[in-house]
């Protein structure tokens, strides 16, 4: 990637910023797959108003690509450009409020809200309990999981659009569908206004606990994996239609269909992000012809391809 200065150059830009910058940042130490290049830049904002401040003075033009845990996410080999901001620290606070209300920080773990909420005895949100993310994630994409989706408990969300002008977004602000968000291009979420309801602590830990048990049973939980790799089309299931095309263990240099739960990708440990990103493509094609449905994907691929060996399809 041709650098647009170094971090010295644009930290001088942004003389009132007061959270990391950093050049040339690898990106496969922290998502899931453990593959891809580095983000030019790489940002990660001390709270909201730090947030605001640099996407407010940071030089026009300049691309800006949001993550949160990785864990839903393919970073391809040739790297991100422009600026990756992932939120920290000073978006990972969670507070109960009256009525069975919980305010969480964009940078909160899923798991992490679910037992926020069994321990303060508030009931509709165990099912975060199964989606390996962050709230931010969860606000994104609309993300559920049990039978249970974001937009069914969601009174509000924080964001911060591209100018730096902070808002608050209602629920139909968020125009949600299945993993879809439709709130304007370009906000990057800092926070939520959660509702459920009253709930036995005892009954929603057990809930929780069958949820983890589904998940090491039925998922490769413990692999280097992305979760689902394609939404479930109107109909089906994304995995039954991969099984019929005969696409369980299917593998690509060191990527694999997972033998486990096939709309799971792995790692096997050597995989480049162009192996798993190949071979989901793979998967889709096979699926196409056996079945007549496309899937799409669920995972979010971001970044440069390896040109190498030729043009993907998006």
């Amino acid at each position: 990637m041709t650098m647009l200065a170094n971090v010295a150059d644009l930290a001088a830009a942004l003389p009132n910023l007061r959270g990391r910058l950093k050049l040339d940042a690898p990106l496969s130490e922290i998502t899931w797959f453990r593959v891809g290049g580095p983000a030019q830049y790489l940002f990660t904002p001390a709270d909201e108003e730090d947030l605001a401040y640099f996407l407010g003075h940071a030089p026009a033009g300049l691309p800006v690509t949001v993550i949160g845990l990785g864990s839903n996410l393919l970073v391809r080999d040739g790297g991100v450009p422009g600026v990756v901001i992932r939120l920290g620290r000073g978006f990972g606070e969670i507070t109960i409020e009256e009525s069975f209300r919980l305010r969480a920080g964009a940078a909160v773990p899923d798991v992490r809200l679910a037992r926020a909420a069994a321990e303060a005895g508030i009931n509709g949100l165990a099912f975060y309990r199964g989606i390996p993310g962050s709230v931010g994630g969860a606000l994104a994409m609309n993300g559920g999981a049990h039978g249970s989706e974001t937009k069914d408990i969601l009174i509000e969300a924080r964001a911060v659009d591209r100018a730096g002008r902070a808002m608050a977004l209602s629920l139909d602000d968020m125009a949600m569908g299945y993993r879809h968000c439709g709130a304007a291009k370009g906000l990057i979420f800092t926070q939520a206004l959660f509702q459920g309801t009253a709930g036995d602590r005892a009954e929603i830990e057990k809930e929780m606990e069958a949820i983890t048990e589904y998940r090491e049973q039925a998922q490769p939980i413990k692999s280097r994996t992305g979760g689902s790799t394609f939404k479930n089309p109107e109909g089906h299931k994304a995995w039954q239609l991969i099984d019929a095309a005969g696409c369980r263990g299917l593998r690509l240099g060191g990527a694999m269909v997972s033998e486990k739960h096939c709309n799971f990708l792995i790692n096997e440990g050597g995989a480049s992000a162009d192996d798993l990103e190949r071979l989901g493509e793979t998967v889709r094609t096979r699926v196409k012809e056996t079945s007549g449905v496309e899937l799409m994907w669920e995972i979010r691929r971001i970044g440069i391809p390896d040109r190498s060996a030729g043009e993907l399809e998006s």
